[in-house]
């Protein structure tokens, strides 16, 4: 196969690339080849031990599901202050975000539960490190233990190829173009099917336990197959999934789950922007 089967139409790429910023593209400020701040912002503090500042995405709802399953199961020490970055007000360049993740990428955690305060960032970083905290939803050791953070990083894999693969060219992209759109088409089935066929044969992703595996996968195969991803979910055939319906389903049963996937939306399909205390999302729930 030639190389021009894999170029766009009308487009030869130059030998060296040069960044164009492009003010007509909503998503011009969010995506630049540099990193670091662009204006000056202090990040809010609350009283409790955990500052989480995030955003009610797939990746931010991992964190918030994982503080509210830590609530549900006694840990009272896991109180957190839940703070809204705004992503397209480019509140992830701000000084004080970028000082706690210097990725400016949602969520980043303050944890101030100890003598001296820790940074935490990149949503799987944080659940492992909440996981280990607290001894929680974290096989202490063996296969299971191994298990669990294959499946998690697995996540960590697929979610730029939901996301940014198909998502971008699919949902966002101003022109519809066949060749990435098949590509990442083909790569987000083969992820569902592989998670179908292993949903088959357990309940959750490490066997008979719900794990910080389940939290990290769940936020994207949700999207996909209970929500609408990107106005492909049809496109995708993504109710022919049977298992990962089942095990979507069964999650969002969960009190936790619920709690924690209304939490940094902004206000919006019955969401809070912020999260200070359990009342915040009661009243959320029962206003429905």
């Amino acid at each position: 196969m030639s190389k021009d089967k894999h170029k766009d139409e009308g487009y030869d790429p130059p030998k060296v690339w040069k960044w164009k910023k492009n003010k007509a593209d909503p998503f011009g400020g969010m995506n630049r080849p540099i990193s670091g701040a662009t204006h000056e912002s202090k990040l809010p503090r609350g009283k409790h031990p955990f500052q989480l500042y995030s955003l009610g995405s797939p990746n931010g709802q991992k964190v918030t599901i994982m503080f509210e399953e830590l609530l549900a199961a006694g840990h009272k020490d896991a109180e957190y202050d839940a703070w809204l970055i705004n992503i397209m007000q480019r509140d992830q360049f701000g000084s004080g975000f970028v000082a706690l993740n210097p990725n400016s990428k949602i969520p980043a955690l303050l944890d101030r539960s100890g003598k001296k305060p820790v940074r935490v960032f990149e949503s799987a970083s944080i659940l492992l490190h909440l996981a280990e905290k607290f001894g929680a939803f974290l096989p202490a050791s063996g296969p299971t233990r191994a298990e669990c953070f294959s499946w998690l990083m697995w996540q960590m894999s697929t979610a730029p190829v939901i996301g940014g693969g198909f998502g971008h060219f699919y949902g966002y992209a101003g022109t519809k173009l066949k060749y990435p759109i098949n590509r990442y088409a083909m790569e987000v089935k083969r992820i569902l099917d592989v998670a179908d066929k292993h949903l088959a044969n357990n309940r959750y992703f490490c066997g008979k336990h719900f794990t910080i595996a389940d939290i990290a996968n769940f936020g994207w195969l949700n999207y996909l197959v209970r929500g609408d991803a990107y106005g492909g979910s049809r496109f995708l055939d993504t109710a022919s999934y049977e298992h990962v319906g089942r095990w979507v389903d069964d999650l969002r049963m969960r009190e936790g789950v619920r709690r924690g996937l209304i939490v940094n939306r902004g206000g919006q399909m019955g969401g809070i922007a912020e999260r200070h205390c359990a009342a915040d999302i009661d009243a959320a729930l029962a206003r429905g």
